[in-house]
């Protein structure tokens, strides 16, 4: 097995991105590269897609020839999720474009996370956070200070009061607030309330357990 300085891990369709004396690529099963180009840093491959950024800084994505998928340079360049990937271009906007390259919208946002079930969050110019479907739509128009993903058809958001769930409208499912919370897990939820003390909840936000 050949020594390398970084060696992460493989990615369907079994390649793998590493480090040596001559910079970063990526290497098949039998450890040998797939293509002759070296890189600042390269990232495993996702929807067949890996992003790589240059010796100039740029970022990109290439495909599993190692090809350039794309002409555009981008500050930031995610990982693609669902056919779909976080980028930030070169004047600190954030946005997701398709496997292609192309934007699927045309609004620039402060951020921008990755699709999960079809939606993703993302901060709008006034700080506030909302989520989106794969058209760059708001799915409920429903702003909070902060907030995550969908995960089996709630999300964690947080509003002036604190932190809680909420369902695909946008709505609380419980009128209580905490210091945290975390996604439910096969129906419960760990949260902390203001006092620091760790409580498992169910979906209807009813206290299950107190863990302290």
């Amino acid at each position: 097995m050949k020594i390398f300085k970084n060696r992460l891990k493989f990615h369907s369709p079994g390649l793998a991105p590493v480090e040596d004396e001559t910079g970063w690529y990526h290497i098949d099963t039998d450890e040998n590269p797939i293509y002759a180009e070296r890189y600042k840093r390269v990232f495993g491959y996702y929807d067949g897609l890996a992003a790589v950024t240059d010796l100039s800084g740029n970022c990109y994505h290439i495909d599993i020839h190692g090809k350039r998928v794309y002409p555009e340079n981008y500050a930031f360049c995610g990982n693609f999720q669902e056919q779909k990937c976080v980028v930030r271009d070169l004047s600190n906007h954030y946005f997701h474009i398709g496997t292609d390259g192309s934007r699927l919208y045309s609004e620039n946002y402060r951020y921008v996370g990755d699709f999960k079930d079809g939606y993703a969050c993302v901060k709008l110019s006034d700080g506030m956070f909302m989520h989106i479907d794969d058209k760059g739509q708001p799915l409920n128009g429903k702003k909070y200070f902060d907030l995550g993903v969908f995960h089996k058809g709630f999300a964690t958001a947080k509003d002036e009061k604190g932190w809680f769930h909420v369902d695909l409208q946008g709505c609380a499912v419980y009128d209580k607030r905490y210091l945290t919370v975390e996604p439910f897990y096969n129906g419960f939820a760990l949260v902390t309330n203001f006092n620091g003390r760790k409580q498992i909840i169910n979906e209807k936000g009813e206290l299950v357990l107190c863990l302290d």
